[in-house]
């Protein structure tokens, strides 16, 4: 246990991934009908810049603060900014939301925030971030079991992020059980699973599983900042998007390249790309 996502918070692969979940969010708040978001592996779900971890490896640097304070920015990118906004209202980026603030803020009154941290004093310091919504209710265990433990659930839609820290060889593949699990539990949740690309080809098996998991249908999309053969770095990140919203794909084409242009580093790119066809 000694992922601790305050020293990557706000880095390349944050923006990617948190832009798209507000473009979830805000996708399936379409409907009036209430919906659950549910987080696997929620982190602490508010990080400062400028504290000791995120100082010691700077990665926000190569991230948010590339974006803070641009203008003409894409609309598809004014909920995650509002939330920024509002975290910073003097205008200096030192404040970053995790998937779980910018769940809590996003959601509308009548949904339900559903976060699971197993990091025993990452739960202690989401539960205290958390405290005082009581759409929000956290769980102290392991993020795999989530599918099978909280779903289906009773608003009938749900939006889950797989999130896990990657430290273990056999966490991409579980990444695809989970999906599998909840899939089978109730087949129309939306499902994002993150993950990182440092060597495409060791990513075979896990499109493979991805492919194979039963979804109704599955986008895939990836971020590159550097060359795919450049050894020890992370080189960009994906999302696996099971049952993406209507829209999401039109808006994706909008924002990707945008993201690759202001967000590469040696190289800027991106792919997209249906694993599973309707």
């Amino acid at each position: 246990m000694n992922y601790r996502h305050a020293f990557h918070a706000g880095n390349h692969a944050d923006v990617f991934k948190h832009i798209v979940l507000t473009r979830l969010i805000a996708l399936m708040s379409r409907k009036e009908q209430p919906f659950a978001y549910l987080d696997t592996h929620a982190g602490i779900g508010l990080y400062d810049l400028k504290g000791d971890q995120a100082n010691r490896t700077g990665e926000y640097l190569e991230g948010i603060a590339r974006l803070w304070g641009k203008k003409n920015l894409p609309a598809v990118t004014a909920d995650y900014m509002q939330v920024l906004n509002k975290m910073n209202p003097d205008g200096e980026l030192r404040y970053y939301p995790g998937s779980p603030e910018l769940a809590r803020c996003l959601t509308r009154s009548h949904d339900r925030v559903l976060l699971n941290e197993k990091h025993p004093e990452d739960g202690v310091l989401l539960k205290e971030n958390m405290k005082g919504d009581r759409r929000v209710a956290v769980h102290l265990g392991e993020g795999w079991h989530v599918p099978r433990a909280l779903l289906p659930v009773a608003e009938k839609r749900g939006l889950m992020l797989i999130d896990p820290p990657f430290e273990k060889l056999d966490e991409m593949k579980r990444c695809a059980e989970s999906l599998k699990d909840a899939i089978s539990r109730m087949r129309q949740t939306v499902v994002a699973i993150w993950y990182p690309i440092k060597d495409k080809r060791q990513l075979r098996r896990f499109y493979q599983d991805l492919a194979g998991s039963g979804a109704p249908k599955l986008l895939q999309v990836e971020l590159f900042v550097h060359p795919l053969d450049t050894p020890n770095s992370l080189n960009g990140s994906g999302l696996a998007i099971a049952n993406p919203p209507w829209g999401l794909e039109e808006e994706l084409r909008e924002l990707m390249p945008w993201l690759a242009r202001n967000l590469g580093q040696t190289q800027g790119g991106f792919q997209m790309e249906w694993l599973i066809a309707e």
